[in-house]
């Protein structure tokens, strides 16, 4: 073995250990089948936030947020909406403590929140979601673990 092909694959090896590390929208978390009238009446579920997975440096594209805090690699949910035509559609975390909010659409965009539902809570509202798979992570801002609420609820546009 030459040096150079030793250290292609320490380059490799590192290159795949951190894709591994980063959230995986091909995994499913508890899965559920949704219409937007089934969520006019906010659900909520109880989870643990957090996570081992640090999103930053991902190469996950969130707009003009940094997207920085820890989550599992698998989704905590995987959701399928349906007849989200009239509505938009509210994720919002009560925790104790400093949560973030990880969504993937079923069109790839990703959407990322710290603490827009305040006391260091996340929140994300999506005024014109589509029909189809969307995953959820609930994750932490600082890699603890805590006792978290997710609820979700939709409201007529």
């Amino acid at each position: 073995m030459t040096i150079r092909s030793a250290v292609l694959g320490i380059g490799m090896a590192m290159i795949a250990g951190a894709a591994g590390a980063c959230p995986n929208y091909n995994l499913y978390g508890d899965t559920y089948e949704l219409h937007g009238s089934d969520l006019y009446n906010p659900q909520s579920v109880r989870l643990q936030a957090g996570g081992n997975r640090s999103i930053t440096g991902c190469g996950i594209r969130f707009g003009s947020d940094r997207g920085r805090g820890y989550v599992t690699e698998a989704p905590d949910f995987s959701i399928r909406l349906s007849g989200m035509q009239r509505y938009s559609i509210s994720f919002s975390v009560r925790s104790q403590c400093d949560s973030i909010l990880l969504i993937n659409t079923g069109a790839a965009n990703w959407y990322y929140d710290d603490d827009d539902n305040g006391n260091y809570d996340a929140k994300i509202t999506l005024t014109r979601p589509s029909n189809g798979w969307m995953d959820i992570w609930v994750g932490t801002h600082d890699g603890s673990v805590c006792d978290a609420t997710l609820t979700l609820e939709t409201f007529y546009r």
